[in-house]
């Protein structure tokens, strides 16, 4: 059999994100890394919560779960769970991710959950037509905010690294093919990825220009391995750096681990068991 490529991982169901939205860039160079990496279809699994990018599942020639506002990771996990064997994807945006579904990343961190969580960040809610979101910076004016934002913007990378995520890395939609690599590298890990897509709105919040100035390659000697090293480059705002900022591979994925317990708690094979309790 011939190698996979893009096209096989599309369906028929067309994208109807807003003319020029970075998630068509998100959906075309995830496709190119499923074919990379030569998965079977009916072996991944994408699962997502409530949103514009939300939707990306929907697109793919794969397995998908559309679930509710905020819940993208928990479902993830428990599809991991009852099959360690398929390749999960979590999706969503910056409001869907970073707040109501907040409380689910630093669980996923410290579980290291072997699956690839990729957030759309548009700093906006643009599905509900132009609200500020958690990474909303100060200030911005809008229909939901007339006065503009008062709080803070949340950093996504300084958070997952606080958190103990063993694979944090930032891309732009504009800048397809380190997205595929990013992607790729990602899939690879053996535990929870998590990648910031600068993802922009063009109807509510159009930043490609604004991302074309403030965003640079890390330093070329930076080392991933390097974890303070990585947490001093979250920690700079005014040039947003593209690419892999840390990476643990020595600490073990949560299948391994739980593959281990398995072992210690039953001499019996997963299949062993599932026959002994057939109904």
């Amino acid at each position: 059999m011939s190698p996979r490529k893009p096209n096989d991982y599309r369906n028929e169901l067309r994208p109807i994100w807003c003319a020029g939205c970075g998630d068509y860039a998100v959906h075309t160079a995830l496709m190119r890394a499923l074919a990379a990496q030569d998965l079977p279809p009916e072996n991944v699994v994408i699962a997502s919560g409530i949103g514009c990018s939300s939707r990306l599942p929907d697109h793919v020639n794969v397995y998908g779960f559309h679930g509710v506002h905020g819940r993208a990771l928990p479902l993830a996990t428990g599809i991991k769970l009852a099959n360690p064997a398929l390749t999960v994807l979590a999706v969503g945006g910056d409001g869907d991710g970073f707040s109501i579904g907040g409380g689910h990343l630093p669980h996923a961190a410290r579980r290291n959950i072997d699956l690839t969580y990729i957030v759309m960040d548009n700093n906006i809610y643009g599905l509900t037509k132009g609200q500020p979101s958690p990474t909303s910076p100060e200030g911005l004016k809008k229909k939901a905010a007339p006065y503009g934002t008062m709080e803070a913007p949340l950093n996504p990378l300084l958070m997952m690294l606080s958190y103990g995520t063993s694979f944090v890395a930032r891309t732009f939609s504009s800048q397809i093919t380190q997205m595929v690599e990013i992607f790729q590298a990602a899939l690879q890990h053996p535990g929870f990825a998590f990648i910031q897509v600068l993802s922009p709105c063009v109807t509510y919040n159009n930043t490609y220009d604004h991302y074309k100035q403030i965003t640079a390659p890390l330093p070329a000697d930076h080392d991933p391995s390097d974890y303070a090293a990585a947490l001093r480059l979250a920690q700079i705002t005014e040039t947003q750096y593209l690419g892999l900022f840390y990476q643990d591979r020595t600490r073990p994925g949560y299948s391994a681990q739980l593959h281990e317990l398995q072992a210690l708690a039953s001499p019996l094979t997963a299949d062993q068991v599932i026959d002994k309790y057939r109904v």
